[in-house]
Parts: C-alpha cells; structure tokens; sequence
C-alpha cells in the first residue's frame, strides 16, 4: 500500500487541510517563476499605495486585481502539471490547448490588473509630475 508518510485519504481536521494548503501556496511560489514576478509587482504596487495614500475603495480593487492574478496563476500551474502527467513529455495537440487557453486566462488577468493600476495611480502620478 502506501508509504506511512504519506497521507492519501481525506482531511480529517482543519489543520491538516490548513498544512496541505501552505505547502501548496509553497510549492507555486518556490517552483514558479511567473509566481515570483507576480509577487514581485504585487509587492511594488502596495508599496506604491502605502507612498501615494490611497483610499480604501482603492485597495479594494487593487488586492481583488492581485488576487485575481495569482488565482490564474495558481490553476494554469494546475492545468500544466496536469496535463504533463497525463502525456509525460509527448506532444499532444489537445494538452498544448488546455496549456494555452490556461496561459491566457493568466494573461487576461494581468491585463485586468495592469488596467486597475492604471486607473487608480495614473492620475495620481500625472498629478505629481506636474500635468
């Protein structure tokens, strides 16, 4: 059977599912690159926020944009690891769709994202430039 090491029935307690979850987040974040850049702009753009005051309508919309990101990026890691467990590393036309219809929902995320960003500090940084 299996290794006593390794859980493979349910979650019984919250504690257990809390720890899957961490080491979940853990494994995107160390093993992704693009989850590297996304924290990196996220990271930015707060501190951005922090200098420039922002109200907290503003916040608002600027975590559910970052959020939405990671959320893409989350489930194209999904998809990809998926699909590569499925077909190891023979090319089949239907995963290269999954592959690429995944990558764009992360693209259309960070569109939406960038679109936020523009609306909530492009008028501020006009203003600070003096236009």
């Amino acid at each position: 059977m299996g290794s006593p090491d390794k859980q493979t029935s349910k979650n019984h307690r919250l504690c257990q599912a809390m720890r899957h979850s961490v080491h979940g987040i853990w494994m995107v974040v160390s093993q992704e690159r693009n989850m590297r850049y996304h924290i990196a702009a996220s990271v930015l753009v707060v501190i951005a926020g922090l200098w420039l005051g922002l109200l907290p309508w503003e916040w608002l919309w600027l975590f559910l944009a970052i959020f939405t990101v990671f959320s893409a990026e989350f489930m194209n890691t999904v998809a990809e690891t998926f699909c590569d467990l499925m077909v190891g590393h023979r090319f089949d036309l239907n995963v290269k769709k999954i592959k690429d219809v995944s990558a764009g929902a992360v693209l259309i995320a960070a569109l939406f994202a960038v679109v936020v960003g523009l609306i909530i500090f492009g008028p501020r940084l006009l203003a600070l430039i003096g236009r």
